[in-house]
């Protein structure tokens, strides 16, 4: 595919968000000179070809009551990570699923999985359910609770 200025505009004019208005698209396109319809198949047609990725929200969680907010790190047998890893990421409780490498002897863990909550007790108390429902009695794991936030964006692109 073949971008054109209107593309890179287009994904300049997206990346930060979109406007929190009936018809985003439409009020992006008035900025680029593009109709929604317009925008809505660029942006298809860079999805389409790889270029787009994918589109994703940012939910500020801590606005919405969720203040208790632990990384999980699991250390799961190899021969069991991609089975375990797939029975957590269908978690209601579990926002983010993803492996990474042990860094031994000093880190063990292998996957790493996000809960929010409200308290730090109503964490741990899903974390226990969430063993208890999946059989990971046994699984070495440590709960690694927030102490700062950072600010929350997208990929920026020139």
């Amino acid at each position: 595919m073949e971008l054109t200025e209107q593309d890179y505009q287009l994904v300049a004019a997206i990346q930060g968000g979109l406007p929190l208005v009936e018809h985003p698209y439409a009020e992006v396109g008035e900025q680029i000179g593009l109709t929604e319809s317009e925008v809505i198949s660029r942006i298809d047609e860079m999805k389409q070809s790889g270029i787009i990725k994918r589109l994703g929200v940012i939910v500020r969680h801590h606005e919405l009551g969720y203040v208790a907010n632990a990384m999980v790190v699991w250390n799961i047998p190899d021969e069991k990570l991609d089975f375990i890893g797939r029975q957590l990421g269908l978690q209601p409780c579990i926002t983010l699923c993803y492996e990474r490498p042990r860094r031994l002897p000093e880190w063990p863990y292998n996957l790493f999985s996000m809960v929010h909550g409200t308290s730090q007790d109503g964490v741990i108390q899903r974390i226990s359910a969430m063993i208890d429902d999946l059989g990971l009695q046994g699984i070495d794991y440590q709960v690694l609770f927030s102490g700062r936030r950072f600010k929350q964006r997208g990929a920026r692109y020139q």
